[in-house]
Formats: structure tokens, C-alpha cells, sequence
């Protein structure tokens, strides 16, 4: 029950002494003396607030220095991902710099060639481009090429991973060729940064895990969320266990577009003669050239790993990189293709559940009463209601994306007395944190929307709009100038794959997929069956 004194607060000051205070004010002076009353008690409340979860807005340790010689890259794949990784990295086509001028013309507020042109120079050179369809290797060499650099189209990734002309890949190729690639630019000593779904299949996880543990290489996965300042802030509150126990994680996809749906454009110009068409086959099955498996390669096992690799990686790793609770000892999936009924093989309706029953983050309660979290992945292509990622404790939900949101909890034990005193209301924000109020993030779409609330398209450094993969890509150049170690290397890699394979195992075959960390090894499911044959 609230006391008579709910409105008291450890600061001393109590509404009813406001009020009483007003009695004393001459009327003309009551209204501005009360207004500036109010404004000294919720500034009260405020700092007595921010002091209890003292919640620091954070940034990533700072990388070192781009200077020296340039570093030789070589990017492997330049379709969609590929052109913006290149991009990121500070090389844009002729027709990207067209459309932004076109569009900074039409809204001055649109920055995005401004802030591409005043970012930092990364300090290195594109010796060499690898893309199976003519055309696009042709636009990338037109993108990387400079007056002091010549790059060279490379035929085979193999023929660019035995050149001495490369020190470093990049790999954007359909997921089927992320592990083989990676593999073999381990073994040639070639730095390494690869996009998710990190593998394919459950034993090349393991396969490409072994590669890279055992040599030289400094070896990134794509997660470029974990440079976004709201992620970093998120970690100290949870390290602060501002939350308590977290027993239940929501994290959700919804899109609804064909572009979303992975229903690509089909270029004009692909043909037989365009496209190395066995090479883009690999070790798939052996069809006839397809322009749409081509283009469209998400849609089918054969090449992807469905929204599993595409889209749940990227809300796992969202989530590991706060908690760091690692694979799930169950996984379920269910789903289906319910609105693009197309010919494609994934689903784009799909539901994860990952249990880790010995999971804990800490509790307010007593010992041992509270153990056990459970991570719910939703997802579809057929609705774009947006749907934000919750962490529930027992003391505060979080609302987590480019910006971050805490609600207590009615319940709370940590903030009890604070209910109680009315300090805190369970309907208003316990803390919200967002890192930049001003700039045009350029988000012209609801796509574009939804990597915009994952951390996935910009941060923000002392204020200003910074490109997200940029930093990501900075950061693991930085390793290889300067040492340290990236912040999604080959273990959190290893982690997001076997994850996210589980869940299309369990789709797969209708069962709960158990996980055995001590042995490292999927106990109740055969390994290979995660690539549908």
C-alpha cells in the first residue's frame, strides 16, 4: 500500500511541500514561482534517477591510426552488400555519386554525399575485384580504380587469394562461397572480413573456425551493429544489471516489399556469356543456368540459409554482443511460405525459440529464485508493423535499436521504494537514451527503416551521423595496422553460425535441436542436414 507520504523522495522535497510553499507567494508571482518550483523538483528526480542506474552513454575503445602503406584489398562479390561494403570503405560508383547529388539537390537536409565525402580516408587500395557477372565486375573496377591504382579483375577467387598483390578480402558472395572463400584466405595468410551468415552448413563452421584459429589472419564477421554508440550504452546498463534478471528476449523482422522479400531486379544483360554460371554453383546441385537462383540466390537452400543466416544473425548477434549468453542449449523453429508463394524454398514466416535454462544476468531477488532466459525470433516478409526488440527483467524492459528506451517494471524489487515514492513512474521512461538528434539519416524507405532501428546504417560519434559499416570495417583495418582483436571475430562468427543453423535444423526436421556445450557438438540431430541437398 502507498503511504502517505508517496510523493516524498530521498531528496526530502515532496510535492505537498510545493503546494505549501505556493501559499506564501503573492498571486502575481504564484505561477512563476511554482513553474520554477517544478522545474528544481524534477530536476531533483531526474539526477536521483540517473544517479541510481548511473548508465553510461558509451563509445567503442578508439582504433588506431589508418596511416603507413596502403593496405591491398581485394573485394570478392560486388552485388548488393559488396557495392555498399566497398562504399563503406570509401569507394563509390559513378552512378551511387549521381543519385546522392541529385537527391542533396532536391532536400538540402539530405547529407549522405556530404558525409561520404568528409569521412576519413581508410588508407587503402582495391588491387583486385572478383565477380562471377561481367557487369558488375566492370562497375567495380570503375568504382575502385584511381590515378595511383590499377586494379585487376580477378577470374577465380583462387587465382586472387595466390596473388602477392593482396593482403586483405572481403567476401559478399552468396552464403554457399562464405565459408570455402574464408577457408582459403586463412590458409594464404589474406585478412579476412565476411559477411553473415558466416557458414553454410554446421561442419564448415567448424571447418573455418579451425582455419583461422590456426593462423595469422585477423578475421571479422559483418555485424556492423556492434559500433553503434545505443548498443555500447545498452551493455553498461546491463552490466549494471539496471535490468535484473532478463528472462524473455523479443527481437522481430518484419518486411513487406519484393525487395524485402529478397525478390531482387534480374539484370538485363545476365546471360550465359555474362555469368560464370558453374562457378556460382560450387558444390550445389548441378542445374541448368537460372537467372533468378542467380540473382534471387536468398530464396533457395542451395545458396542461402533463409531468414535464419540472413535476418535472425543479426538480432542474435544484437543480443550476444550485450549478454554474451552464447549458443542456446534448445532451439525450436516453425514458419512456412505463406505470402511469396513464388518457387522459393525458405520460409518468409518464421518463429525461433532458443532456450538457455542456465542463463542468468544477474538478480535483485533472492539467490537462486531467478535462472533461465528464452530468446524469441519472429518474423515476416508479408507485414511491416514495426515491432521493437524487448529485454525483460524482472526490474526494467528494455526497447532496444538505434536508440534505446528503459521502462521499470511495477514488480521491480530494485526500484520498489522508488514506485512506491512515485520517483518513478512504471509508464514513463526510467531512462531514455538517444545518441544523435540531429542530421537526416537518410532512410527513404521501409526497409531501409528497419536496418535503420537494428544499428545496421549509421551511429553516432560526439553528435554526428557516422556510417556504421564504416566504423566496422575501420575497426578491423585497425586490427590488422595495429594489433587487438575485432569485436566479432572468429568466436562470436562461430557462435552466430551454429545459432542460426540450429533454428533451420529444427525447421528442417520438426525437432528441438539440443546443443551440448561441453562437447561443442549438436547432440539429437545429425550435422549435415542443415543444407537442404
Amino acid at each position: 500500500m502507498t503511504p502517505d507520504n508517496s510523493n516524498t523522495h530521498s531528496s526530502g522535497i515532496t510535492r505537498r511541500d510545493i503546494i505549501k510553499g505556493m501559499a506564501t507567494v503573492p498571486v502575481l508571482g504564484a505561477f512563476w514561482a511554482s513553474a520554477a518550483a517544478k522545474q528544481s523538483y524534477d530536476g531533483s528526480v531526474k539526477e536521483e534517477i540517473l544517479n541510481e542506474l548511473n548508465i553510461k552513454a558509451s563509445l567503442p575503445p578508439p582504433t588506431g591510426s589508418m596511416a603507413g602503406t596502403p593496405l591491398r584489398v581485394g573485394i570478392i562479390g560486388f552485388g548488393i552488400r559488396g557495392e555498399q561494403l566497398v562504399r563503406a570503405s570509401g569507394f563509390a560508383t559513378p552512378e551511387w555519386l549521381t543519385r546522392m547529388q541529385e537527391a542533396a539537390q532536391k532536400n538540402s537536409n539530405d547529407t549522405r554525399l556530404k558525409d561520404f565525402l568528409e569521412q576519413e580516408s581508410l588508407n587503402i587500395q582495391y588491387t583486385g575485384v572478383c565477380d562471377l557477372f561481367d557487369i558488375r565486375a566492370e562497375k567495380a573496377l570503375e568504382a575502385v580504380k584511381t590515378d595511383q591504382n590499377n586494379p585487376k579483375r580477378y577470374r577465380t577467387y583462387q587465382e586472387m587469394l595466390a596473388s602477392p598483390d593482396i593482403d586483405a578480402v572481403i567476401i559478399a558472395t552468396p552464403d554457399h562461397w562464405h565459408a570455402p572463400m574464408a577457408i582459403a584466405a586463412a590458409q594464404a595468410g589474406k585478412h579476412v572480413y565476411v559477411e553473415k551468415c558466416m557458414t553454410h552448413k554446421i561442419q564448415e563452421t567448424y571447418d573455418l573456425y579451425d582455419a583461422v584459429t590456426q593462423s595469422d589472419i585477423v578475421f571479422q564477421v559483418g555485424h556492423q551493429h556492434r559500433q553503434t554508440q545505443s548498443f555500447l550504452t545498452a551493455q553498461d546498463a546491463i552490466q549494471k544489471n539496471v535490468l535484473g534478471h532478463v528472462s524473455l528476449i523479443q527481437a522481430c523482422t518484419n518486411r513487406n516489399s519484393d525487395n524485402g522479400a529478397w525478390q531482387y531486379n534480374i539484370h538485363e544483360a545476365a546471360s550465359p556469356s555474362t555469368i560464370d554460371w558453374q562457378q556460382f554453383l560450387g558444390d550445389a546441385p548441378n542445374i541448368p543456368f537460372n537467372k533468378e537462383h542467380f540473382f534471387r540466390w536468398r530464396k533457395w537452400w542451395a545458396y542461402g540459409t533463409g531468414l535464419s543466416g540472413d535476418l535472425l544473425t543479426h538480432d542474435y548477434d544484437r543480443i550476444n554482443c550485450l549478454l554474451e549468453m552464447g549458443i542456446p542449449k534448445y532451439v525450436t523453429a516453425s514458419g512456412g511460405v505463406y505470402t511469396h508463394r513464388d518457387g522459393r524454398e525458405v520460409p518468409d514466416v518464421f518463429q525461433v525459440t532458443m532456450e538457455y535454462p542456465d542463463y542468468s544476468t544477474g538478480s535483485t531477488q533472492d539467490q537462486g529464485k531467478e535462472k533461465g532466459m528464452t530468446f524469441l525470433y519472429s518474423a515476416s516478409l508479408g507485414n511491416q508493423y514495426s515491432r521493437p526488440t524487448l529485454l525483460m527483467g524482472h526490474d526494467a524492459t528494455m526497447e532496444l535499436g538505434n536508440s534505446l528506451t528503459i521502462y521499470a517494471d511495477p514488480r521491480s524489487t530494485r526500484y520498489q521504494t522508488m514506485l512506491e515514492e512515485e520517483t518513478v513512474d512504471p509508464n514513463v521512461p526510467l531512462y531514455a537514451y538517444s545518441p544523435g538528434q540531429k542530421g537526416v539519416d537518410g532512410v527513404t524507405s521501409a526497409t531501409a527503416k528497419y536496418f535503420a532501428d537494428k544499428g545496421l546504417l549509421y551511429t553516432y560519434r560526439d553528435g554526428k551521423r557516422v556510417d556504421s559499416t564504416y566504423l566496422h570495417i575501420r575497426e578491423w583495418l585497425s586490427c590488422i595496422r595495429n594489433g587487438g582483436q575485432p569485436s566479432c571475430g572468429i568466436k562470436e562468427g562461430f557462435e552466430e553460425a551454429i545459432s542460426a543453423h540450429m533454428a533451420t535444423l529444427s525447421y528442417k526436421t520438426g525437432q528441438r535441436v539440443e546443443w551440448d556445450a561441453k562437447t561443442r557438438r549438436i547432440v539429437n540431430v545429425e550435422d549435415p542436414m542443415v543444407a537442404a541437398t
